[in-house]
């Protein structure tokens, strides 16, 4: 027996919510959207299909007293960067949302949270065609769904040393936002540069055909240090940086790019030269990440630091 929203009609939410996704509840691909047991998707022939899932909780990965439409969107568009990272193209996601008596309210702040997903999907050219909701503390899990022609996804591991290091845009936005305490106060139509980074992320599909000729990849979601030692790791090498070469979001230092969280970008190396992406440093024999001669720690964002 599922617990329901006390005092709340759920089905009447339910309707706000396929209301307010409009036209992003149904699709070309998506065969039977929200309203059945489950919904049912069209495969593409000749492709595999690339799934991922995310959960994301107040105060963590976002602040709780921001407007539920960038909530929305930027819980959506993390989400879907993972199938961006293995080169994939997206195509539907599925929602699972635990809400309070009070986020479920009389529907409004449910509805600016799911026209928030809605104009996410719309970005990215993605289907939000079923999910769950049960009582409890707010979090919102994403399972994102993409596809990719079949042997041709982009792994972490199959990098080589000598392969050149890229990134696909400008760092640390989201990191000086929140190092300058800048989250909150926040309006969805007036934000400032570095707030608009971290509410509002884009997945890098527009990279699909660039890292058709990369080694390794992975999306920025835990800092460049971290992200890029787990892309070392799998590929069983090490990386030489150039600080000079690493793109900073104007406002951003450093340090932002290397150690915060949340820029979403993607971090690949190839052998072919990739004009349109920023030349970062190469990858190496020797394990390690290193930045003018000397080693330097990883550090980055941690879901499970004490």
């Amino acid at each position: 027996m599922r617990p329901k929203v006390v005092g709340v009609d759920e089905f009447a939410l339910i309707d706000i919510i396929v209301e307010a996704m409009g036209d992003r509840a149904q699709g070309e691909w998506v065969h039977l959207g929200p309203g059945d047991d489950a919904a049912v998707i069209t495969t593409t022939p000749g492709f595999d299909q690339v799934a991922s899932i995310d959960v994301l909780v107040p105060n963590v990965h976002f602040p709780a007293q921001a407007p539920a439409f960038l909530i929305g969107y930027r819980a959506l568009m993390v989400s879907l960067s993972d199938l961006a990272a293995m080169g994939a193209a997206p195509r539907y996601c599925i929602v699972a949302l635990t809400l309070t008596e009070k986020d479920a309210g009389e529907g409004g702040w449910l509805a600016e949270l799911s026209r928030g997903m809605a104009q996410a999907a719309r970005d990215s050219g993605t289907y939000i065609c079923g999910g769950n909701m049960t009582r409890g503390p707010l979090n919102i899990a994403v399972s994102a769904h993409g596809e990719v022609a079949r042997g041709c996804e982009v792994r972490r591991s199959g990098g080589q040393p000598g392969d050149k290091i890229y990134v696909s845009g400008p760092l640390g936005g989201a990191g000086a936002c929140l190092r300058q305490d800048m989250l909150l106060p926040v309006l969805a139509d007036a934000m400032n540069e570095l707030q608009t980074a971290y509410y509002k992320p884009q997945a890098r599909f527009d990279w699909q055909q660039g890292l058709s000729s990369a080694s390794c990849a992975i999306d920025i979601s835990d800092g460049l240090l971290q992200d890029l030692g787990h892309l070392t790791k799998a590929s069983g090498c090490g990386a030489r940086l150039i600080e000079e070469n690493i793109p900073l979001v104007t406002g951003a230092q450093l340090e932002d790019a290397l150690g915060a969280s949340d820029d979403y970008q993607l971090l690949f190396a190839s052998t072919q030269p990739q004009p349109d992406a920023f030349y970062i440093g190469e990858l190496c024999a020797e394990k390690g990440i290193w930045m003018k001669g000397k080693s330097i720690d990883i550090k980055g964002y941690k879901h499970f630091d004490a």
